[in-house]
């Protein structure tokens, strides 16, 4: 079962994308990871990917591609993948469909995790991390017991630069500019199944997305 995860920074779909992925049995896919893993195991694609990356450069379309299609090909792709935050825009959502083509295959299901913009700043603004070992914490949700200490190491708690709200802002503005054509191409084929994160713990927003799925299975 090929499924997409579409959603704004923030709205929790990576969260939701890894625990669908653990419950079917079936490998995440972001282009954040995967050009990791492309990185670490020093590929071909890895090193050129690495060497714009240390530029500051966007990686192409044509690197992630070949990545996409690495990832496909892998062992425990061959029963499906969740895609986290890929498709991006309309080019790499024809991509992906004629990947997905040549090995017989289709997206199935496209999850939208939505969640009004207050809520997003509101959830991101309120991270808090640590720069010596990496724990992250929340001011509301989940707040380190000394305040601007990390439970973990004792090191100082940061507000990350792209947490900011106005930096926030921005992020979904460019978000929406990205990706405004796939929820229509998505809706008009049917895929598009809406999930409200607005409110409810992730457990209860994975109950909407599993709901939302066997919903469209019963059809």
């Amino acid at each position: 079962m090929d499924i997409v995860f579409l959603g704004p920074p923030g709205a929790g779909k990576g969260t939701q994308a890894q625990r669908l992925a653990a419950t079917l049995g079936i490998p995440q896919v972001s282009t954040g990871a995967i050009l990791r893993r492309a990185v670490d195991e020093g590929s071909p694609m890895g090193r050129r990917a690495k060497s714009l990356m240390d530029a500051g450069q966007l990686v192409p379309d044509e690197i992630l591609t070949e990545l996409i299609r690495d990832a496909l090909a892998r062992p425990d792709a061959a029963h499906g993948v969740v895609f986290d935050g890929y498709p991006r825009n309309e080019a790499q959502a024809a991509t992906l469909d004629r990947l997905l083509s040549n090995i017989e295959r289709r997206i199935e299901a496209v999850v939208l995790v939505e969640a009004p913009d207050d809520v997003i700043v509101a959830r991101l603004a309120g991270r808090r991390s640590c720069p010596r070992c990496g724990a992250v914490y929340h001011l509301e949700a989940a707040p380190p017991e000394r305040q601007g200490k990390c439970d973990q190491c004792g090191g100082n708690l940061m507000q990350r630069d792209d947490d900011a709200p106005a930096t926030i802002r921005e992020r979904l503005e460019v978000y929406r500019k990205q990706t405004a054509g796939l929820e229509q191409r998505y809706a008009k084929s049917g895929l598009l199944l809406k999930v409200d994160a607005s409110s409810g713990s992730p457990d209860e927003v994975f109950d909407l997305v599993r709901e939302a799925l066997d919903g469209r299975k019963k059809k």
